[in-house]
């Protein structure tokens, strides 16, 4: 599990964009074979609050594919060992469909402090740019809203897209903005999405070997550009997090925000 573990320095990034990608992660056999069984059937097995373990059965193609080591490591450093399945859909943009503004969050619901869900997408075939790959808004993870009252927007700075070859795997927050775009070929776009939820406490479950990297405070300071003047709230919501996954109280970055805020001297005695 050690060696399939997100480092520190991975974890942060998690923290400062609120998602992460991986390409080459599940071979092409089992990606058409998934791509199969997507298009066969995109019911969940189970019901929601299910251990993930007993969800999907052995011997099917996505069963194979969330046991794969390195597919399990990555789970295990966001969630934890034994998470819980949520939901999953097979997300299909068909070929020449146009889309409006898709723009939305998940989690409308989803007010908890320092605990997350995590969403997996997987991609079995080629996604080039004009598929109209899901996208994402980096770091918006920290900005709750009402679902789909972000759909007005249709252009924010920073925004990404799923261009990727078949095989790539994004993990990403539940709170995330995001949303599917027009695919302008002549082949069906599938993505499968796949909600966990953790069932222990979310900390240090990731490679800590590089936790005192230096580079990690530049990765949490990252301005994803649609943050303006907000950035430095934005930062103190990732130091918060980041202090509660690396199980370090203190920690701050660069003209130490949070000190300003936690400072509290003690009244004088008259």
């Amino acid at each position: 599990m050690k060696d399939n573990r997100l480092t520190a320095k991975e974890m942060a990034q998690f923290v400062a964009s609120g998602y992460l990608k991986f390409e080459d992660m599940v071979p092409e056999d089992l990606c058409n074979a998934c791509l199969e069984e997507m298009r066969q059937n995109s019911r969940g097995y189970l019901a929601v609050g299910t251990p993930f373990e007993d969800t999907w059965p052995k011997g099917t193609a996505l069963g194979d594919t969330f046991r794969l080591p390195q597919v399990q490591g990555l789970i295990h450093s966001l969630v934890g060992s034994d998470p819980l399945y949520d939901h999953h859909a097979a997300h299909l943009v068909k070929a020449r469909q146009m889309r409006g503004a898709d723009m939305h969050q998940d989690s409308v619901i989803d007010f908890r402090e320092n605990y997350f869900d995590i969403q997996l997408s997987l991609f079995p075939t080629d996604t080039p740019d004009e598929m109209g790959g899901t996208f994402l808004i980096p770091g918006s993870q920290y900005r709750n809203v009402r679902t789909s009252e972000i759909g007005i927007y249709h252009h924010m700075r920073g925004k990404i897209w799923a261009t990727c070859p078949a095989g790539t795997m994004y993990v990403w927050n539940t709170r995330v903005w995001h949303g599917a775009r027009s695919n302008h070929t002549d082949q069906d776009r599938y993505m499968y999405k796949l909600r966990l939820n953790p069932t222990q406490p979310q900390v240090r479950n990731f490679d800590t070997a590089d936790l005192d990297d230096p580079e990690i405070g530049q990765i949490l300071s990252t301005n994803h550009g649609w943050e303006g003047n907000e950035h430095r709230y934005e930062l103190m919501q990732r130091v918060k997090l980041w202090r509660f996954v690396s199980d370090q109280p203190d920690y701050d970055v660069g003209e130490r925000f949070m000190r300003r805020i936690e400072y509290q001297p003690s009244k004088s005695v008259a």
